[in-house]
């Protein structure tokens, strides 16, 4: 059976995803590029083409929220490859609004994606990580560390997460898989454009809370015009998969290091709603 190393990556359609999948095999990695929708993989692949690792990617389906399909996606990569290495959850996806305007459902629905998707891949890989001693590293985002107005389910989601992954880290460890998060801070991808917002329907139903929301959706709009690029973004990735022991939290920017700064030195929480309390002014 093949002995090059293999990572499993979520969510590669797009945005960090692509660019983890395509600087992974540049730095020797055999790589397995899922989605949800393999439909989606024509930019993957032409980003892969373009900087000649076609050789080294492979595109499989997975979707997070489907047990079977992470299942099936599994069997297949030890079947073809014989290990598994290293699991990068990337998949995720984002949720705007607040939760008097927002229905349960939505709720779950972020929770799903964003959480549940997350514990399932991983619990999943764990026994082929253990076998190669392999590690899970994870995309959470500073909203993982820092609740920001009109994102609460998905910081709610990725708090989760941070949760779940500070608490199997040293777990994990006793058997030989390391764990890392990464924390994205800003990224210049689809992830944004893919949440379909319509702002002059949200602006116009959002009532009491309508100067609120524009307050915050024009700061959110000028940081995002000064974000990262998704490779600038995924190259932190890379560095823990190749890293001999990478730290637990990994920020990929001086911004996003700053920003989860603030929260992790705030004992009683005056410093972030000093903070987001004006981004909603």
């Amino acid at each position: 059976m093949p002995s090059e190393k293999t990572v499993l990556i979520t969510g590669t359609s797009s945005g960090i995803g692509l660019a983890a999948a395509v600087a992974a095999a540049r730095a020797g990695w055999t790589v397995v590029a899922t989605m949800r929708d393999t439909g989606k993989a024509q930019t993957l692949l032409e980003e892969a083409a373009e900087q000649a690792v076609t050789d080294r990617i492979q595109v499989k389906r997975l979707d997070v929220v489907d047990a079977d399909s992470i299942a099936a996606c599994l069997e297949e990569v030890i079947a073809e490859h014989g290990r598994l290495d290293a699991l990068v959850n990337n998949a995720g996806a984002a949720q705007v609004g607040t939760i008097e305007q927002m229905s349960l459902d939505e709720v779950r629905a972020a929770m799903e994606v964003n959480f549940f998707g997350v514990v399932a891949a991983t619990r999943a890989a764990l026994p082929h990580l253990r076998a190669s001693q392999g590690r899970v590293i994870t995309v959470t985002s500073v909203g993982g560390a820092v609740g920001q107005p009109f994102n609460e389910a998905y910081c709610a989601a990725k708090f989760a997460v941070e949760g779940f992954m500070q608490s199997l880290a040293p777990v994990a460890a006793t058997v030989g898989v390391g764990v890392t998060v990464i924390e994205p801070g800003a990224v210049a991808s689809e992830f944004v454009a893919n949440i379909g917002l319509d702002i002059p329907a949200m602006l116009a139903t959002a009532g009491p809370y309508a100067p609120a929301l524009q307050a915050y959706l024009a700061r959110t709009q000028q940081s995002f015009g000064n974000a990262q690029t998704s490779f600038e973004a995924a190259a932190p990735i890379v560095e823990a998969l190749n890293a001999d022991a990478p730290a637990f939290r990994v920020q990929t920017s001086e911004w996003a290091r700053e920003f989860v700064g603030t929260t992790l030195a705030d004992l009683d929480g005056s410093a972030v709603q000093t903070l987001t309390r004006a981004w909603v002014r």
